[in-house]
C-alpha cells in the first residue's frame, strides 16, 4: 500500500486505508486539534485588539459609541447617526416642524420626553424643530446658511463649522419652537438638565444632567463666543 507524508505524518493514500488505519486517522485528528487551535486563538486575538482599540479611543474622545438599540447590529458612531430629514409641521405654529428625536443619546432622548411631558402637563406645547444631526446634516446646514446670508462668516454665527463642534453633530442639543414654548423652557428646563446656550438662539437648548443640579451657565454670544 502505498503512503504518504502530511506534516510529518505517513498517512495512506488510497481512501480505504485512510479510513481503516487507526494510527494515521488519529494523527490526523491531533494535527487538526492543534490548528483550530491557533485559528481560534488567532480570531480572539484579533476580536482582543479591536475592542481595546475601540476603548482606548473612546477614552480619548476620538470614537465616541452609541449603544446598540437593535441587538445584532453594529455599534454606531455617534457623529454619524443622522436625525430625520423631515417630520410634521408643529400643531401649534406650522411655520416649524416637530419632528421625531431619533438619534439622540439614551440619556437625552429621557431628559427630552421628561421635559415634554412636564410641559405638557402645564398646557405647553414644544416642538421639536431640530434635533440629532449628522456631520453631513451638519455640513449641509452650514452650506444652506452661507447661502441664506452671503458668507462664512455670518453662517457659522448660526451654524457651527467643522461640524464636529455642533452640540446637534454629538446629541446634546434641541431646537424648540415656536418661541413662547421655547421661553418655558428657558424658565424651567435646568431641572431636567436642559438649558438655553446663546443669545442669538433663543430656541436652541443644550443637555448636561449636571444643570439639573448646578444651574445654567451664562449664556454666551453665539455659537462661536462671539
Amino acid at each position: 500500500m502505498l503512503r504518504a507524508t502530511f506534516a510529518g505524518t505517513q498517512l495512506p493514500t488510497d481512501c480505504y486505508g485512510l479510513l481503516t488505519d487507526a494510527v494515521a486517522l488519529r494523527r490526523i485528528i491531533r494535527i487538526m486539534s492543534k490548528t483550530s487551535r491557533r485559528v481560534v486563538f488567532g480570531v480572539l486575538l484579533i476580536i482582543t485588539l479591536v475592542v481595546s482599540t475601540g476603548g482606548a479611543l473612546g477614552y480619548l474622545g476620538r470614537l465616541t459609541l452609541v449603544f446598540d438599540r437593535h441587538p445584532g447590529k453594529s455599534l454606531a458612531i455617534v457623529e454619524e447617526v443622522p436625525g430625520p430629514e423631515d417630520g410634521p409641521k408643529c400643531p401649534i405654529d406650522a411655520r416649524y416642524l416637530d419632528e421625531a428625536p431619533d438619534g439622540l443619546r439614551p440619556e437625552v432622548l429621557q431628559a427630552w420626553k421628561s421635559l415634554r411631558a412636564k410641559a405638557a402637563d402645564q398646557g405647553v406645547q414644544l416642538c421639536l424643530n431640530d434635533g440629532k444631526r449628522s456631520r453631513q446634516q451638519q455640513q449641509k446646514e452650514f452650506d444652506d446658511a452661507v447661502q441664506k446670508f452671503g458668507s462664512e462668516e455670518l453662517a457659522s454665527k448660526y451654524v457651527l463649522n467643522p461640524p464636529d463642534r455642533s452640540m446637534h453633530v454629538i446629541g446634546l442639543a434641541v431646537d424648540i419652537q415656536p418661541i413662547e414654548s421655547a421661553k418655558w423652557v428657558e424658565k424651567n428646563g435646568s431641572t431636567f438638565g436642559w438649558c438655553r446656550r446663546y443669545l442669538n438662539e433663543q430656541w436652541h437648548f443644550e443637555y448636561n444632567a449636571g444643570y439639573s443640579t448646578g444651574g445654567c451657565p451664562a449664556l454666551v454670544p453665539s455659537a462661536t463666543g462671539s
